[in-house]
């Protein structure tokens, strides 16, 4: 099990267990979503890919940068994001970052 290498989140939040993915957070059980707390490193880049799962997310510290449908749009501390089911996208995290991310069955 991996642990994130940034810590962000409250010690409650760090208990839960380890997401296996291609970035490190830490994963909540839901029914019929996936809740992830999630920290990027600085120069974190995540290449274009698609879920099958409905995702917004709030960041918490940092900045995502976020390409979707050839479009860039940066989000800061506090803003939401939505990624449709389905829809190619890829990010990039130039600062420390923190988010938590939904991702609901679709």
């Amino acid at each position: 099990m991996n642990q994130p290498s940034i810590t962000h989140f409250p010690p409650e939040i760090e208990a839960l267990d380890a997401f296996d993915g291609p970035f490190d957070a830490f994963r909540l059980a839901a029914n019929g979503c996936q809740v992830l707390f999630a920290t990027y490193p600085a120069g974190t880049r995540i290449a274009p890919h698609t879920h099958v799962s409905n995702n917004v997310g709030v960041i918490t510290k940092g900045q995502l940068t976020l390409t979707m449908n050839a479009t860039q749009e940066v989000f800061g501390v506090g803003q939401w994001y939505h990624v449709p089911a389905g829809a190619e996208h890829g990010a990039s995290f130039d600062e420390d970052s923190a988010e938590i991310e939904f991702w609901f069955d679709a």
